[in-house]
């Protein structure tokens, strides 16, 4: 955000800052976030790069395309378990899954 809009952000009345610090999260708390983001990030990449619809991977995984859906969003209600599996069963490799781990370098 640049800083014009922050500092009317501000003027407003609002509050600027990060996810981290608005919801007062733990070291822990944030790199769980960021893992979890990470893989349903992941899964959706691995899905467009077959071509597949929602409803395809659903198929796939023998689930639903609105359960597709809030994987991909990282709904509160999809465990970390339930990606990886998904990865997996879509064709993801360890490999894949590691590399969309890696710390994410900041833009300076």
């Amino acid at each position: 955000m640049d800083r014009q809009k922050r500092a009317k952000l501000r003027a407003a009345g609002w509050m600027v800052g990060t996810p981290r610090e608005f919801l007062k999260l733990s070291d822990e708390e944030t790199a769980f976030v960021e893992f979890k983001l990470a893989l349903s990030k992941t899964l959706q990449a691995v899905r467009a790069s077959q071509d597949l619809s929602q409803v395809e991977a659903a198929k796939r995984l023998r689930s639903s395309q609105s359960r597709v859906a809030k994987m991909e969003a990282s709904d509160p209600s999809v465990s970390v378990d339930l990606l990886v599996k998904s990865l997996f069963r879509l064709g993801a490799q360890p490999g894949d899954i590691a590399k969309a781990l890696r710390p994410r370098r900041k833009a300076a």
